[in-house]
Formats: structure tokens, C-alpha cells, sequence
């Protein structure tokens, strides 16, 4: 139980507290390198109209900024919605066959023309002044790695958004905290910006938005986040949606964590370690904590009245989270009930994803998450 704790208060609390000891400030200036905006593309063609429309009207000289989009093998109107966007400057490629977000990125990357590389989901908006946001931070010598801030949309109010939203929140303010001890560890990967001549080439299971991070860690450099740069994003819809999409990504972390698992040494840099072990690996294995604070608590029931009441909260929370559908349905739903549900979501996601992990599975494709 202290174990779970410490993952979601004690950490953070620790971080805030060496963070306004440390104090690394970012130091921004205004610049407008030339900038490539990367988006990676397969069968989008409900959004990917809006979002190159969306990325046009950026404020930011025209003529410093490129688009490129890569269809990953799409077969719907993906193609013909970008090839109409051409004489406007935005360039189409085309991977075929299908070979996955990190391979697209690692066949554009090189054919970019910008001095800083912008990654974009096929149905990421974003703030008009996204982008200068962005590159504020690259006046700082010292940063590789800049990423925004994402807010889910979510016109219909249901609740599995509210559940990701308040997440959201959360990841944000930690994001934030970790910046001021150097670099934060995890990027929403939808407004991500990364200097150019520091990118390196991912396997294609891979998962970009953590790997492509570390590298850049691993090369000296910081990834800070950047909370002026804001992005609009569809919450999904339905718990099946987003338990999928939890388990994908939760797989391909686990990978990722294994593929660099020397910046989990405390050596050479001791702080970014603990904030790995702590963010990362801690979060993910979290629901060994639950399961083994639930199974030992029903051992030591005997044991004393403690061990009853705290039996007794577990067993209401994990009732509350299981049956929230129904207390929805009947007008009984609350904030608390829905992060409750979301939760014990993302946990279950993350014992899915290592339980495919031991197995040695992996993912490369996927379908993209729909609003």
C-alpha cells in the first residue's frame, strides 16, 4: 500500500520538492528555425483534412514551414484528401506496405528539410500559437526535446473522457514538476517537437514517443514540457476503446524500458534514473502492488480491526470502479466514481500489456483511436 502511494503522491510530492531546490529554468527566447511537421497517417480520412488545414493556419512564417504527411499503406481517402493540400506546399509520402508509426517517422525524418522536426497525430489541433510555443525552448541549447500540453475534447460529456481528462491533468502538473529537475519522461507524442540532427532511428516496434525521449536524454540533452503549447484531441468514446489503445501503448513501454534500461543505472545521471524508476516502472507494475495489498490484507483479516476497515475501502473502490457503468446508468455517476473506473482501467491495461510482455509479444500496428 505505501508502494501504491508513493507511485501516485509520494513521488510527485518528491519531485516538487527537489524540483524548487534544483529550479532548472528553461531558457526561452523567440526564434523561427525552419520547421518540418511530421504526421503519420493511416486511414484518417474523417480528420486528416482538418488537421493539415489546422497546421497551415499556424502562426508561423509560411516559408519556414513544411508539412509532410506519410500514409502508411491507408486505403481509404486518406491520399486524395493530402494530394488536394499539394499545391499548398504540403508533401505526401507513401510507405507500402504497411510498416507501422515508427517506421514511417524513420522514413520521412531524413527527407525533412527543418532544423526542428514537429510530430503530429492525423487528428491533432492545435492553438494557433502551438507552434512558436514549441520553439521558444530551442533557444535554450541545453533542450533536444520539447512537448506540449494535450487537452481532451469531449463535446458528449462521457465519462471515460472525464476519466482520461483528469489523468491528463495530473500527467501535466507532474510534467511540469519535472522539468525543473532537468527532463520529464513521458510525451503525449501529438505535440512533440525534437531538434533535427538528434534524431535517431527506432525499430520499427519501437514506441516514438517514449524511445525517441530517452534518446535524447541518453544523448545529454533535456525534454521539457511546454505548457503554453496546447493540443485539442477527441477522448474516446468507449472503455473498450480506450482499454485497447492502454494496452498497446503499456506493451510497447515495457519494450521501450527494456531497449534502454541502462538510463535506469544511477549512473551518470542518478536523478533522471529515479525519476524512470519512479514514473515509469513503479506506475506500470502498479497493479502488483494492488493485487498483493488486497490478497495480504484478506490473509491478516483475523488480525486486528485495522486490517477490517482497510479490507473494507479496497473492496469498496474496486466495487465502486467495477459495477460504474451501472451506477451511470441510474443517475448515481460522479467524478470520483469515474476516476475510480478509470483507474482500475489503466491498471488492468498494464497487467494485460506485461503478462503479453513475458511472452515475448509486440505490436507494430495498430487502428488508430477514434474520438
Amino acid at each position: 500500500m505505501l508502494l501504491v502511494f508513493y507511485v501516485y503522491v509520494g513521488y510527485p510530492l518528491a519531485a516538487a520538492l527537489l524540483g524548487h531546490v534544483m529550479n532548472r529554468p528553461v531558457r526561452k527566447g523567440i526564434c523561427e528555425p525552419m520547421v518540418t511537421i511530421v504526421i503519420a497517417a493511416y486511414n484518417e480520412e474523417e480528420s486528416i483534412g482538418a488537421t493539415i488545414e489546422n497546421k497551415l493556419a499556424l502562426e508561423y512564417p509560411r516559408e519556414k514551414l513544411e508539412i509532410q504527411v506519410i500514409s502508411d499503406g491507408s486505403t481509404d481517402g486518406t491520399d486524395a484528401i493530402v494530394g488536394r493540400f499539394e499545391v499548398q506546399g504540403v508533401r505526401l509520402l507513401r510507405q507500402g506496405p504497411r510498416a507501422g508509426k515508427t517506421s514511417a517517422l524513420n522514413l520521412a525524418i531524413p527527407q525533412a528539410r527543418g532544423e526542428i522536426i514537429v510530430f503530429s497525430d492525423a487528428n491533432s489541433i492545435y492553438a494557433p500559437d502551438a507552434l512558436r510555443k514549441l520553439v521558444s525552448n530551442f533557444s535554450d541549447p541545453e533542450v533536444g526535446y520539447v512537448t506540449g500540453k494535450m487537452i481532451y475534447a469531449n463535446p458528449d460529456g462521457t465519462t471515460i473522457g472525464d476519466g482520461c481528462s483528469a489523468y491528463m491533468k495530473y500527467e501535466n502538473w507532474l510534467r511540469e514538476t519535472e522539468t525543473r529537475l532537468g527532463s520529464v519522461v513521458g510525451v503525449d507524442g501529438g505535440i512533440d517537437a525534437m531538434r533535427r540532427e538528434i534524431y535517431q532511428s527506432m525499430n520499427p516496434d519501437q514506441l516514438p514517443d517514449f524511445v525517441q525521449p530517452l534518446k535524447v536524454v541518453e544523448q545529454g540533452y533535456r525534454v521539457v514540457y511546454e505548457p503554453e503549447a496546447l493540443l485539442w484531441e477527441s477522448s474516446l468514446k468507449e472503455a473498450g476503446d480506450e482499454y485497447r489503445m492502454r494496452v498497446r501503448v503499456s506493451l510497447r513501454a515495457f519494450w521501450a524500458l527494456f531497449d534502454m534500461r541502462t538510463l535506469l543505472l544511477p549512473w551518470p545521471n542518478s536523478i533522471f534514473a529515479w525519476q524512470l524508476w519512479s514514473h515509469k516502472i513503479l506506475r506500470y507494475l502498479c497493479f502488483v502492488f494492488l493485487i498483493l495489498a488486497y490478497t495480504s490484507n484478506i490473509l491478516l483479516l483475523g488480525d486486528g480491526f485495522m486490517y477490517l476497515i482497510l479490507f473494507a475501502l479496497q473492496s469498496a473502490c474496486y466495487t465502486v470502479a467495477f459495477t460504474a457503468p451501472v451506477l451511470e446508468r441510474i443517475g448515481m455517476g460522479s467524478r470520483v466514481i469515474t476516476f475510480a473506473r478509470y483507474f482500475l482501467l489503466l491498471n488492468i491495461a498494464a497487467a494485460h500489456a506485461f503478462g503479453k510482455f513475458i511472452l515475448g509479444k509486440k505490436q507494430v500496428l495498430w487502428t488508430p483511436r477514434k474520438g
